[in-house]
């Protein structure tokens, strides 16, 4: 049990995935979370109003499960296997976080001044959560896919548009920790 309490090393999770992936290409599938939101909309009657959701959204009924699992893992995993530690920060990133008025850094996974209802509920707060919203969903759309998608399945097929996506992703958010994250907080 002791083990399960710890990050799991990468030559434990990276074959774990591997196996996924491999197993999702023997049978034709490609993996990603954002295809889940097209197929749930779809699947509420979308196809009704716009062409981009009038697929066969039957046939993708299957990557719900992987929804399904990240909410239950999430949960198991932080209600019974987690051990409450604090997160290793190097003490650099906390004196930065702490400059622009994080308090408590790395004691938990979420900021409160961001995630927390006191942060959340002001106009700030909802703005920062609306904009977010948008460009995420906008860059999910534009790129094709998600991150999980294109650095998961893309990179593992081999597929240019992925890698280009990947590094693109990279660079947003490296300009969004050093350049916009400072002027927003």
């Amino acid at each position: 049990m002791e083990f399960l309490l710890k990050p799991w090393p990468w030559y434990v999770s990276g074959p774990l995935i591997a196996s996924v992936l491999l197993v999702l290409v023997y049978f034709g599938k490609t993996f990603g979370m954002s295809s889940n939101l097209k197929t749930l909309c779809s699947m509420a009657g979308a196809g009704k109003y716009t062409e981009f959701f009038r697929f066969d959204w039957k046939s993708y009924r299957w990557n719900l499960i992987v929804v399904l699992g990240a909410i239950i893992g999430g949960f198991i995993a932080t209600q019974f296997l987690s051990d409450n530690s604090t997160i290793a920060l190097n003490p650099n990133t906390i004196m930065d976080l702490e400059q622009l008025g994080f308090s408590q850094v790395g004691e938990s996974l979420l900021p409160a001044e961001i995630y927390g209802w006191k942060g959340v509920l002001t106009l700030k707060g909802l703005a920062i959560l609306i904009i977010a919203g948008f460009l995420v969903g906008f860059g999910t759309r534009y790129a094709g896919g998600c991150t999980s998608g294109h650095a998961i399945t893309g990179l593992s097929n081999l597929q240019l548009p992925s890698l280009i996506a990947v590094i693109g992703f990279f660079i947003g958010g490296l300009l969004m920790t050093h350049f916009l994250l400072p002027l927003i907080f």
